[in-house]
């Protein structure tokens, strides 16, 4: 058995380079869909369980004022997805990693888990599930040696972190484990948006960066089945929510799945993951400056993100989601497009996507109705435009 399944990793890593037969090909296309179709059905078919299992500890989500749901749903579907996860990896995966590492993440999941169980019970305050998820960053770089080490810049070369690795890892897993759980405000939101960033990203592994193990790509495609498994019960109207046992644990491992191909990244190679959570880290990085302008805690909660927006313009539940999916797929189109691109080419694609990004965040009004300094710079260029037409 241990030795089929390195078999099957290494006819993984021929395929890449197209060094075996298209017979042995279609044989391992099909094993791999197995193994994620598989994933997909363990999700869904453990959901039902888990969503009485919320029911039992009170892991309710009771509506109020920040909640867009009218009546009592249950949360903690992430387990569902760690449980279909974790079973894949241990049945598929587990002889292509080293086994301190697969360890070592595992205990760090459960730590994201039993953090997200008990915010969803008893609601914990911000500082303390951050206490959370810092714990479990910790676990991922000292234990599985999952790190950013340096950093290769245009016309600057290779720049080795040093004694920062540590502090730059730590903000990475939890900007982004911390994007993902504030998208989570819509049926099925943040299960999509996060579908389809790990969908792109497992293209890219595997196809365009330069990843010798092809199991990280698969692993990240074992994440998609699991939260394509939970959709049926999260889409509009939902009878389960991802709650923060699930959006933190999302968030977290696909910061950590990230790192395992960004150990010495390039600029562009840092940008490509940037890009794809385009849009939590677009809402985040925008609920942090609404914020600081307002001059309220950047912890505190308010309605003004994304999803918000479009509602306030008259958008349904649904069409609000599939709106923001619009948009994740356009980031994750965009992405595809730096690899194949020359240096020059992607510094122009850049400065053209947060130009079209800054507008469409004005237009909607993210950081406030009075707060469109762009629209009203063309604005003014068009009023002088005119005047000298006249």
């Amino acid at each position: 058995m241990e030795e089929s399944q390195k078999t099957f990793v290494s006819s993984l890593f021929c395929l890449k380079y197209k060094e075996i037969n298209s017979g042995g090909q279609r044989a391992i296309i099909f094993k791999t869909i197995f193994f994620l179709f598989a994933t997909g059905l363990v999700s869904l078919c453990i959901t039902p369980f888990i969503r009485k299992l919320a029911f039992t500890l009170g892991a309710v989500d009771k509506p109020n004022k920040r909640r867009v749901n009218k009546k009592a749903i249950p949360t903690i579907g992430g387990l569902g997805i760690f449980v279909a996860v974790n079973i894949s990896m241990m049945l598929f995966l587990r002889y292509n990693f080293p086994t301190h590492t697969l360890f070592s993440v595992f205990i760090a999941q459960c730590v994201i888990i039993v953090t997200g169980i008990i915010d969803d019970i008893k609601e914990l305050r911000p500082r303390q599930k951050l206490v959370g998820i810092l714990i479990a960053a910790l676990i991922v770089y000292y234990l599985a040696g999952i790190q950013m080490n340096s950093l290769t810049l245009p016309l600057i070369g290779r720049i080795r972190f040093g004694w920062l690795s540590m502090p730059i890892t730590i903000f990475w897993i939890l900007a982004i484990t911390n994007a993902v759980n504030l998208i989570d405000g819509l049926d099925g939101l943040a299960t999509g948006v996060s579908f389809i960033a790990l969908c792109t990203m497992g293209v890219i592994a595997y196809f365009f960066l330069n990843i010798q193990n092809p199991s990280i790509a698969i692993s990240i495609f074992i994440l998609a089945a699991a939260l394509l498994g939970f959709l049926p019960y999260n889409f509009h109207p939902a009878r389960m929510f991802l709650g923060d046992t699930g959006a933190l644990y999302i968030g977290f491992m696909i910061s950590v799945m990230s790192l395992q191909g960004l150990k010495n990244v390039t600029f562009i190679t840092l940008l490509i993951p940037v890009i794809i959570l385009g849009v939590p880290v677009t809402d985040t990085f925008y609920a942090i400056v609404r914020r600081l302008l307002n001059k309220q805690p950047i912890s505190q909660a308010d309605k003004h993100h994304l999803h918000h927006q479009l509602l306030q313009m008259g958008f349904t539940v649904p069409q609000t989601v599939f709106a923001i999916y619009g948009i994740a797929l356009i980031f994750s189109f965009i992405s595809l497009m730096y690899p194949l691109s020359s240096l020059i080419a992607n510094i122009f694609l850049t400065v053209f996507v947060l130009l079209g990004l800054e507008l469409f965040i004005e237009a909607i009004g993210l950081l406030g109705e009075n707060r469109r300094p762009f629209l009203n710079l063309i604005r003014k260029f068009a009023r002088r435009v005119n005047r000298n037409r006249h």
